[in-house]
């Protein structure tokens, strides 16, 4: 895992929570841990690391992901016991 994910990680487990996450960057950190990205239909987006799949819509018109989706994605590798 590269310094840039290990931030955005920290980031993501950061309470209280930040709003200020690029979705992207949040995307980047689930394939370097070994997961995939789907598109789906619109804006949603699958992320899926070790066959538990989490859904999110990515944010529009900005690129921050918004503080619930910080949340889901935090308690998503929290149940997945995922470590840097």
């Amino acid at each position: 895992m590269r310094a840039k994910h290990r931030r955005t990680f920290d980031a993501i487990m950061a309470v209280p929570t930040r709003s200020n996450i690029i979705f992207s960057d949040i995307e980047a950190l689930v394939v370097a841990l070994g997961g995939e990205i789907r598109e789906g239909a619109g804006s949603r987006v699958v992320f899926e690391l070790n066959g538990n799949r989490q859904y999110l819509h990515r944010p529009h018109p900005g690129k921050e992901a918004k503080r619930y989706q910080v949340e889901q994605v935090r308690e998503w590798l929290a149940e997945l016991e995922v470590k840097p």
